[in-house]
């Protein structure tokens, strides 16, 4: 298993001793967790009526300029827990009627993870696990959580690599992001649901719309249909929300207007998308930003 030692879990590969000092992701090897509770604003299907057990990691190894959880991808909330407090954390949300458990930013902890869930399913954990990611992840890292993880909830979130680039300082997140969600589907495709239409097992890639970033969308929608068909759910997200004023990215200032967000949604019905998820109504709002106050950590 890796370590953080020399630490290579994230595509970043900053090398960097994470005992001595934070890496990339802004984070040491203790684990910061900012809040673990029921979660009732995932896709239908992960969230059902009960909740998704939602445990928000601090830091990011991908820090995009726009983030919706600014304060948890710079470390800026959260509370230092063990790995038993993780597993003992797993085992409260499933007591509480979780539908699963949902691992939110969760890369830079992996080793840290799987040894929370090797304990948690020693007593009795036995509710499907969902990774929920940003899509930047190393195969190698995807590797380790094989037989462990049931759902992947991931991101992809550029093809254009000069907007990646520009937005996120990752130019090679078109390719990490194909050659992840390649990994991804190896281990958790053909998506499996119970009798109450809650996922089991499979694979939702998520694609947050940005402002004038249409071209951009229907991109990431056609690879991805074109690729992996309804082997996989896409969910096309129209949530985004300014999080402070952009000097440098004007556009990022504004939310996403209801004609591009149609327009990409016709893109996708017009390739054929059947298995997908849509965002109706408000959503651009904070109250969709949870509250990282250190609930049920």
């Amino acid at each position: 298993m890796q370590n953080t030692k020399k630490c290579t879990l994230c595509p970043r590969k900053c090398g960097v001793d994470r005992s001595e000092k934070t890496g990339y992701c802004g984070v040491s090897d203790k684990i910061i967790c900012a809040r673990a509770a029921l979660h009732f604003w995932e896709e239908p299907c992960i969230s059902g009526e009960r909740g998704s057990g939602a445990v928000f990691f601090s830091g990011c190894p991908l820090k995009c300029v726009y983030c919706q959880n600014y304060d948890i991808a710079n470390n800026k909330a959260g509370k230092e827990i063990t790995t038993e407090r993780l597993a003992e954390i797993f085992t409260e949300l499933k007591e509480k009627g979780a539908h699963n458990i949902n691992l939110v930013t969760p890369t830079h902890y992996t080793p840290e993870i799987i040894n929370a869930l090797s304990i948690a399913k020693g007593r009795g954990l036995n509710i499907p696990i969902a990774y929920n990611c940003s899509g930047y992840e190393s195969v190698n890292t995807l590797k380790t959580l094989e037989n462990k993880v049931d759902i992947y909830i991931t991101d992809f979130k550029y093809m254009d690599s000069a907007l990646a680039a520009s937005y996120s300082n990752a130019p090679n997140y078109p390719e990490v992001a194909k050659a992840a969600l390649e990994e991804m589907m190896r281990q958790c495709g053909n998506p499996l649901f119970d009798s109450k239409g809650i996922m089991k097992k499979g694979v939702i890639v998520r694609h947050l719309l940005l402002p004038t970033q249409l071209e951009n969308g229907k991109a990431v929608v056609k690879y991805v249909y074109e690729k992996y068909g309804d082997s996989l759910y896409i969910s096309i997200m129209n949530q985004y929300t300014p999080t402070g004023r952009f000097e440098k990215f004007p556009e990022l200032n504004n939310k996403v207007s209801q004609k591009e967000y149609d327009a990409l949604v016709d893109y996708a019905l017009s390739l054929g998308v059947e298995n997908g998820f849509i965002q109706e109504g408000e959503t651009a709002n904070e109250s969709y930003i949870p509250a990282f106050d250190c609930q049920g950590v």
